[in-house]
């Protein structure tokens, strides 16, 4: 029951954030500082996110297939491969080193 919860609870502040965003007067969204942040936020959660997933076990740090499969993508993404050429090269990768 409280992860029916915890769902609602989350479903209610995610609507109520949006709510805010559409409450904003458009004057605040137009002031550079605003519209840098907003390019820039969601690249930084995103890298974020994708370090924490790929370098985290539980508490502890590790350094397994995945690791090797994102320097792979970021060699890729380097030598400016096409975005399906890199995760492709990235799922090559980590699962070679998975055989291994």
């Amino acid at each position: 029951m409280t992860t029916w919860i915890a769902i609602g609870v989350t479903a209610v502040g995610c609507y109520l954030v949006k709510l805010l965003g559409l409450s904003v007067p458009a004057g605040v969204l137009e002031r550079p500082l605003v519209r840098r942040l907003a390019a820039l936020l969601p690249v930084a959660l995103l890298a974020a996110l994708t370090a924490q997933q790929t370098f985290s076990e539980g508490r502890h740090l590790l350094l397994d297939a995945r690791a090797a499969g994102l320097g792979a993508a970021a060699l890729a993404l380097v030598l400016r491969a096409p975005f399906l050429v890199v995760v492709a090269v990235a799922v090559v990768v980590t699962a070679g080193v998975r055989a291994l």
